[in-house]
């Protein structure tokens, strides 16, 4: 009995170290040796409390959510698991869809932190006039646009018309007449701008493309460069990504295209393409309210708001482009996880309070497609998913959730 006691004893210290390392710790980046990594199933066991047998079996449920993709998981500063299939692999740089709208997110919190005399009022500013955005827009076509705080624009409470289901003071309502579509063309400009309000600001949540958009364009407006390059300079360089970028060719885009078929602005409400490693080190960043090794990129108030309800959007648990699960919607998670999706079946989740960053990657055929971002691809794939066909719906449907679920359920409870 003693020497159980005594081995317990052991593994909770070893924990407790390992918990006090990884406070430190930050990943360089992948060409100078990446992320630390436990590949022995016994040795991730003892020092995370995750069972790897029940990773493989969240990875093989993952391989029925979408045509190619992958699984990584990081816990206390360890990379303990990650595994492909078809297309995914680390140099994959596929369209990422919606989760690109995090990564706008992050951009406006930096711009914030950078300039806060243009926000006075911090996320209450009222941002659609001509201080934040091109004089052509205005006067605006519907006065109420005046009222929508960059709160408002990044929690989608603003009015915007977007996709149902609507949610109307935490009630779920089908209306008429939604926007056709939440794809590429809503990450132009001039649709952005002139997009119709579905409701007064603040009245109700839509999901819509249109609201991502606008806080790309401010950070534009304010700092004078595309929001791309002002996130090479202030986000991704310091983070260590690898080759990245956005998947800007749209030739049969509706507007907002140049002469050679390539988007003209940053498209805030989606599309950019990272490395599968690269979008742990995002995750790791928010798991670290903001701050990446001596460096605050965040303000780390601004970062805790994105895990949690904001008075900006009191309908719908959905922060700044992040889903949370501060009411326990999803059962069997941490209340204080959140995460962010993308069309194709990706999906980045961070849980603090387990230390846990996980990347769910997925995607069809034609968003791992070169032609949509011109970077090179660096691998070769084997063709073993050409074949593949969606398999039941309820599954694909519910996969950004059932893979979290499954993945904290690979962890020891005496370790949660």
């Amino acid at each position: 009995m003693l020497g159980v006691k005594t081995s317990l004893l052991r593994g909770a210290l070893a924990l407790l170290a390992l918990n006090a390392c990884a406070a430190d710790y930050f990943p360089p980046p992948d060409a100078k040796g990446g992320w630390r990594t436990l590949k022995d199933p016994a040795k991730i066991q003892k020092l995370t409390g995750i069972d790897v047998a029940k990773l493989d079996a969240a990875f093989d449920y993952v391989q029925q959510t979408s045509q190619h993709g992958g699984l990584l998981v990081v816990r206390h500063g360890q990379l303990v698991y990650e595994r492909y299939f078809g297309r995914g692999h680390r140099e994959a740089l596929p369209e990422l869809a919606s989760c690109g709208k995090a990564f706008t997110t992050v951009a406006v919190g930096i711009m914030m932190k950078e300039k806060p005399a243009l926000f006075p009022n911090g996320l209450d500013q009222k941002v659609m006039n001509s201080t934040y955005l091109p004089e052509q827009y205005f006067p605006l076509d519907d006065p109420r646009k005046a009222e929508i705080s960059l709160g408002q624009l990044l929690a989608m409470s603003g009015g915007f018309r977007g996709t149902n289901p609507v949610y109307v003071k935490g009630v779920r309502q089908t209306w008429e007449k939604p926007t056709e579509d939440n794809g590429p063309y809503s990450t132009t400009d001039d649709f952005a701008m002139k997009q119709s309000l579905w409701c007064a600001p603040g009245e109700c949540y839509s999901y819509t493309t249109s609201s991502s958009h606008i806080p790309a364009m401010i950070v534009r407006k304010i700092t004078g460069m595309e929001m791309e390059d002002y996130m090479r300079q202030r986000l991704t360089s310091t983070l260590g990504f690898g080759t990245w970028g956005y998947a800007m060719y749209r030739p049969k885009l509706r507007g907002g295209i140049d002469a050679n078929g390539r988007m003209l602005h940053t498209p805030g409400g989606g599309s950019i393409a990272v490395r599968s490693t690269d979008m742990l080190r995002f995750g790791y960043l928010m798991l670290h309210t903001g701050k990446w090794g001596k460096q605050q990129i965040l303000d780390p108030e601004f970062a805790k708001l994105c895990g949690r309800m904001v008075k900006y959007n009191p309908h719908f648990q959905h922060s700044f482009n992040f889903n949370v699960n501060e009411n326990g919607n999803l059962a069997g998670v941490p209340r204080d996880a959140f995460w962010k999706g993308g069309s194709g079946g990706y999906a980045i989740y961070v849980v603090p309070s387990l230390d846990l960053v996980v990347y769910k990657m997925g995607g069809t055929e034609g968003q791992y497609d070169p032609a949509l971002t011109r970077l090179p691809v660096k691998y070769t794939y084997d063709g073993s998913r050409n074949n593949w066909k969606p398999g039941d719906a309820k599954v694909i449907g519910d996969s950004t959730g059932k893979t979290l679920q499954m993945v904290i359920d690979a962890i020891g409870s005496q370790t949660k």
